[in-house]
C-alpha cells in the first residue's frame, strides 16, 4: 500500500469512483448521441412497427413469424451496438485529445477509473433499455415471454461483452474527428447483417452464413432462439465469446498510455534539464546571467573615448 493511499479514508476510492460515474452521467446528457441512437431510436422504431397491424401478421416468408416478432431481437441488439459504438468511444476520444487522462495520471484518481465509469454508465443504460424494450414488446404488443429466460440472459450478456469489446477497441484508436466515422462504419454494416434492413429469414444462404459470423448477427441468432425456441445453440455463443476476447486484447494492445495520449490541452512533458534551470533565450543565451553556454558575454560593451 502506498503512503498516499494509506492516508486516505477507507471509503474514499468508492466515493471518488461514485462521483466520477455521476459526473459522466451529467456529461452524457450534454453529449446525447449514444442515448439518442441507443435508447430513443430503438424504442421509437419498436412502437412504430408494432403499431402497424400488418406487421403483427404471421408470414410464410419469415418462417411463420410476424414482422414485429422478427424485429424485436434486432432492436435489442441495436441498443447494445449504439451504446457501444457511439456512447463509449466518443467521450473517451475527447478526453484523450484534451489531455484529461494525462492530467489524471498525476492525481490520486487513476485514468482507468474514467474508462470503468464509462463502461458502468453505458452498460447500465443498455440493461435498463433492454428491460424496457422487452416490457413494451410483451405488455404492449403481445409478444410471448422468453422460452428460455436463462438462455436469453446469457445471450444478452455475451452480446454486451462482444460488442462493447469492439467499442473499447474503437476508443483505443479513435480521435474526436474520427470516432464518429469509425462508429458509423461499424454500426451500419453490422446492423445490416443483424437484419435491420433485410430480415435474416429473407437473406440468401451465403449472406446468412456471413451474418452468423458477425457479432450482431450472432447476437440476433442467440437472442431470437432464446425468445422463441429455447436455449440458444453453442455456435453464436462461441462467436460472441471470440469477439469479446479478441477485441479486448486489441483494445489493450492499441490503448495509448496516459503519458502519450496528450492533446493540445495537455501539459507538456518536462525533461530534467528543462526543470532544473531557467529556459534559454532566443539567441541561446541564459536569461538569468546573460551569458552564452561557452561563458562569453555577448552583450556589447561601452567604449570610453578618453
Amino acid at each position: 500500500m502506498s503512503i498516499r493511499s494509506s492516508l486516505l479514508p477507507a471509503g474514499t476510492p468508492r466515493a471518488a469512483f461514485r462521483m466520477i460515474v455521476l459526473n459522466e452521467t451529467r456529461i452524457a446528457r450534454r453529449l446525447p448521441l449514444g442515448l439518442l441512437v441507443g435508447v430513443v431510436l430503438p424504442t421509437l422504431l419498436l412502437v412504430i412497427i408494432g403499431s402497424v397491424r400488418h406487421n403483427r401478421q404471421h408470414l410464410q416468408v419469415l418462417g411463420g413469424l410476424a414482422t414485429f416478432t422478427v424485429y424485436v431481437p434486432v432492436f435489442l441488439v441495436m441498443v447494445i451496438a449504439a451504446l457501444a459504438f457511439y456512447g463509449l468511444p466518443i467521450p473517451l476520444a475527447i478526453y484523450r485529445d484534451q489531455g484529461i487522462l494525462r492530467r489524471l495520471s498525476i492525481t490520486p484518481v487513476p485514468p482507468a477509473w474514467v474508462l470503468a465509469a464509462q463502461l458502468v454508465l453505458n452498460v447500465s443504460f443498455a440493461v435498463v433499455e433492454l428491460i424496457l424494450l422487452l416490457g413494451v414488446a410483451m405488455t404492449g404488443f403481445g409478444v410471448a415471454a422468453p422460452k428460455s429466460p436463462g438462455g436469453l440472459a446469457l445471450a444478452l450478456l455475451l452480446s454486451i461483452a462482444g460488442v462493447f469489446a469492439i467499442g473499447l477497441w474503437i476508443s483505443a484508436i479513435a480521435r474526436p474527428r474520427t470516432a464518429g466515422i469509425l462508429a458509423a462504419v461499424c454500426f451500419v454494416p453490422l446492423m445490416f447483417f443483424a437484419g435491420l434492413f433485410l430480415p435474416r429469414a429473407e437473406m440468401p444462404r451465403a449472406l446468412l452464413d456471413v451474418s452468423n459470423l458477425t457479432p450482431l448477427g450472432a447476437a440476433v441468432q442467440a437472442i431470437q432462439t432464446a425468445l422463441l425456441n429455447g436455449f440458444p445453440p453453442i455456435a453464436p455463443l462461441l462467436v460472441l465469446t471470440a469477439y469479446a476476447v479478441i477485441f479486448c486484447a486489441l483494445a489493450v494492445w492499441f490503448s495509448p498510455s496516459p503519458a502519450t495520449s496528450a492533446g493540445p490541452g495537455a501539459y507538456p512533458a518536462s525533461s530534467p534539464a528543462s526543470s532544473t534551470g531557467p529556459p534559454p533565450g532566443r539567441s541561446g543565451t541564459s536569461v538569468a546571467t546573460g551569458q552564452s553556454p561557452t561563458g562569453h558575454d555577448p552583450r556589447p560593451r561601452a567604449h570610453n573615448d578618453v
